[in-house]
């Protein structure tokens, strides 16, 4: 649905922050909340409580968003962090729906209602949320909450608090599906994961072992079990260096899809998988959360970028 400049008006009458936050017409008329403060600046779409930009002050943009994504309902916004939730990947019986179920859940798919927008410091928090309704029961009967806390500072945090609101017991898939902008994939290597089990999706979720440091040179798409680890994204062609620390999550996703099936993405230009590795935060697969009526559970991603000479 077209959000019209009544309704941006609202938003702004509501949440606006003069001189740091502001809501404003994105690509394809979509709503996003524009941060710009003295520590930096974001932007984050009221669809899928999507964040497509993270530029810390004095630094270089840190997530990457692709040139052809897609910005209109029942699609998920190619790059920045997308929201998977209540599966991961394709539901298993996604094909017994009219229209098939979406993969990596539903709630990226759709409109968020926008909450908050909290000043303190150098921090302004950002508060969207997503309930269960008539559309998500017809591919997954159960009752939630969604929260999505995004606090925009000199570093990231991104909070996503899920709640039971239903009268039984639910188990759920999640990840923060985080986009790094690189400077060449070849290049890069991701440090903390050594000795770490993982289920290697390109090959029919065989468990694997990782041996030293993660390194590109072919389709990676590995799900690292039972850790909490936290990862430095190390980048010498844009000399920085990404720390990933996380709560509340047990498996770390790594993707790249590399140019075979970067190709048969309309949302992906080009060359662009050569600027971009996913680092994700995730519940899924035999750590997916199960959830008893009236709990919540929280998942968190905390996230930093410096020189690398520093």
């Amino acid at each position: 649905m077209a959000t019209t400049t009544l309704d941006l008006q609202q938003l702004n009458d509501r949440f606006a922050i003069p001189g740091v936050a502001q809501i404003v017409l994105g690509e394809g008329g979509l709503p996003k909340v524009k941060i710009t403060s003295v520590a930096a600046s974001a932007e984050i779409y009221l669809h899928g409580a999507h964040l497509t930009s993270w530029l810390p002050a004095g630094a270089e943009e840190v997530i990457f968003l692709s040139s052809k994504a897609q910005y209109q309902d029942g699609k998920a916004i190619r790059g920045g962090v997308p929201v998977c939730f209540p599966w991961f990947n394709a539901k298993s019986d996604a094909k017994h729906y009219d229209p098939p179920a979406p993969a990596h859940g539903f709630v990226r798919i759709k409109a968020w209602e926008l909450e908050s927008i909290i000043h303190e410091g150098n921090a302004i928090a950002v508060s969207l949320s997503t309930a269960s309704d008539e559309g998500t029961r017809k591919w997954w009967p159960h009752d939630f909450h969604a929260l999505q806390r995004i606090t925009i500072s000199s570093q990231l945090q991104m909070e996503l608090i899920v709640t039971n609101t239903g009268a039984s017991l639910f188990t759920f898939e999640e990840a923060l599906h985080t986009y790094y902008r690189v400077g060449d994939i070849h290049d890069i290597r991701i440090v903390g994961l050594d000795g770490v089990s993982y289920l290697d999706n390109a090959d029919g979720l065989r468990e694997k072992h990782q041996h030293g440091d993660n390194i590109f040179s072919q389709r990676i798409d590995n799900a690292y079990v039972n850790t909490e680890a936290e990862l430095e994204l190390i980048d010498p062609a844009l000399g920085r260096r990404i720390s990933i620390s996380k709560h509340g999550s047990q498996n770390t996703v790594i993707w790249n899809p590399w140019d075979e099936l970067a190709k048969g993405m309309s949302d992906l230009g080009g060359d662009q998988w050569q600027h971009f590795a996913c680092v994700e935060a995730a519940n899924i697969h035999g750590n997916a959360i199960p959830l008893q009526p009236g709990k919540e559970h929280i998942m968190t991603a905390i996230i930093r970028a410096e020189r690398l000479d520093q």
